[in-house]
């Protein structure tokens, strides 16, 4: 399962707030902060299966010790499946700048 240092280290990649995943997840803020800050003994498995599904639909992935040698667990932003052509920096005006 997901740690709290993981939950942390997702969470700030993404830049989202506590209020923010917890809306995305369902799982209240005040129990995000007690899981990060390490307060909760042990967090109902649910709960942590809520977040780290929340964080994968973001767009994160959760790395288990010896995913990438010499490395052990952490998060790294997914590889992005719908990466289109897209436009060019150079041809971005008001208009297509979205």
């Amino acid at each position: 399962m997901i740690t709290p240092a993981q939950i942390r280290a997702a969470r700030a990649l993404l830049g989202l707030s506590v209020d923010q995943i917890s809306a995305k997840s369902g799982v209240s803020a005040f129990m995000v902060l007690q899981i990060e800050e390490e307060k909760s003994a042990s967090p109902d498995q649910a709960v942590l299966l809520a977040l780290r599904s929340a964080f994968e639909h973001a767009g994160i992935a959760f790395l288990a010790d010896g995913d990438c040698p010499p490395g052990g667990m952490g998060v790294r932003l997914a590889a992005r499946h719908d990466t289109g052509e897209g436009l060019r920096p150079e041809n971005l005006n008001a208009t297509n700048d979205g």
